[in-house]
């Protein structure tokens, strides 16, 4: 897709982010980031299941954060020839890792977003949304000359990571990812609309 204006070309490859698989802790609602977590029986067989729905892209890089439970899923999706990437991990949790919303909300006695409030120093120091979104910009700086080149992209990694990545790619505030709803094992699909980023696809789920 060339521009009209005459300035650096519209990238046509395509930023495709799947989301790891089922884990017992994502199926209890708990805060997973950096406990590596295996993926549940259910959440291997909906990767299996999701091969399919990658037979359209052409890809020419696969990143995959370092974690167990996305490169299971990796593996078992047909993405086999990754490279891991440190930046796609999970935001650090730290204080709140294992937990789940409604514990950390009875505990503190408000109405908690990881997304407004934020996270406190535990067995990890924890990191604020802006350190999730400086890493997820250097995802994307990473990856944009081969979308440039006209080869799709494919990033196995987490819900949170890959909702503030998809805010970043659309070039708007971070905490935007929490309007955008992420199940464990979905594919979506980012890429032009003309010359602004748009989303082409969003939680799609595997095949039943």
């Amino acid at each position: 897709m060339s521009n009209d204006t005459g300035a650096r070309p519209v990238p046509e490859g395509r930023l495709v982010l799947l989301r790891h698989g089922e884990t017992e802790w994502s199926r209890a609602m708990k805060h997973t980031g950096l406990t590596d977590v295996p993926l549940t029986s259910a959440g291997e067989e909906a990767a299996r299941r999701s091969a399919p729905l990658l037979a359209e892209f052409d890809f020419g890089l696969v990143l995959v954060s370092p974690k167990e439970r996305a490169r299971r899923t990796a593996e078992l999706v047909g993405l086999t020839s990754s490279t891991v990437e440190p930046n796609l991990v999970e935001w650090d949790y730290g204080g709140y890792e294992g937990r789940t919303t409604t514990e950390i909300r009875e505990e503190l006695g408000y109405d908690w977003t990881v997304w407004e409030d934020g996270v406190v120093p535990g067995d990890s120091p924890g990191e604020s949304i802006e350190q999730v979104a400086a890493r997820a910009r250097a995802v994307i700086d990473r990856v944009m000359p081969v979308l440039e080149e006209g080869k799709d992209v494919a990033l196995v990694g987490h819900g949170h990571t890959n909702r503030v990545l998809t805010s970043v790619w659309l070039r708007t505030e971070p905490r935007f990812g929490a309007q955008l709803e992420l199940d464990a094992g979905s594919i979506c699909v980012l890429a032009y609309e003309r010359h602004f980023p748009s989303i082409a696809r969003w939680n799609q789920p595997a095949p039943a």
